[in-house]
């Protein structure tokens, strides 16, 4: 068990890195968190702790009601929101918030992203969504990340006045989420600037997707691939 849960918190330390190699994250704002796989636990990420300092000790292992249950620090702002995601919604293994600069600008706006390039087709299956405005530090924000995505083909939803947060299978896929919510809202704002973008017909969007999400890649791998540098600092109980 210490060592399942050991694992998770060196994947999710790691995946801190992603967030500040594709400059989705500023200072310390951010955070990834990941599902204990087959045990009612999450890790996430300390509050307010530099990206430079973030290794797998330093991660917290919470309950699914966002209690601490093991380490050092406070646990992230958002945690409540994070343990809300994964009891309603079991199928979600990984959760991801940032305040990316173009996707949080669609969100300060509360418009969703209209599907109207090819990659976003494939990831997000049509719009990427706006929800509700609601205050950092309960669960709010996780009752309207759930409560905009269920049924939602979209791995990311635009948080009214606030951000983006990502769900996957695992912590990997919600933070390939994030960095793709980030490049088409680029795209599609950098399109909006030259002139009113073509939409995609609904039936080319469920084509694409669909082909993306079970033709596209290799057989066997995962799409949601990307590359991480992993966290070999041993447990404490093993540091001299």
């Amino acid at each position: 068990m210490a060592d399942e849960i050991w694992a998770v918190r060196e994947q999710v330390a790691a995946l801190h890195a992603e967030l500040v190699r594709y400059g989705l994250v500023v200072w310390t704002a951010g955070n990834v968190s990941a599902r204990v796989p087959g045990k009612p636990l999450l890790v996430i990420k300390p509050s307010g702790v530099s990206y430079d300092a973030l290794d797998a000790a330093s991660m917290i292992v919470c309950d699914l009601d966002g209690a601490v249950v093991d380490g050092t620090f406070a646990p992230s702002s958002d945690t409540a929101a994070h343990a809300y995601v994964y009891r309603a919604m079991p199928e979600v293994g990984g959760v991801v918030h940032t305040h990316s600069t173009y996707a949080t600008a669609w969100a300060a706006r509360g418009e969703p992203i209209p599907c109207v390039i090819t990659a976003q087709a494939d990831e997000f299956g049509g719009e990427i969504p706006v929800g509700p405005f609601a205050l950092i530090g309960n669960d709010d924000i996780g009752k309207g990340i759930v409560q905009t995505l269920s049924g939602h083909r979209s791995p990311a939803v635009l948080m009214r006045n606030h951000g983006v947060f990502t769900i996957g299978r695992d912590a990997r896929a919600a933070v390939k989420a994030a960095v793709m919510c980030e490049d088409v809202a680029r795209t599609v704002h950098l399109a909006r600037m030259l002139g009113e973008p073509t939409p995609i017909a609904e039936a080319d969007i469920r084509e694409l997707h669909d082909r993306y999400q079970h033709v596209y890649g290799q057989p066997g791998t995962d799409r949601s691939e990307i590359r991480t540098t992993p966290v070999t600092t041993p447990p404490p109980d093993e540091q001299e």
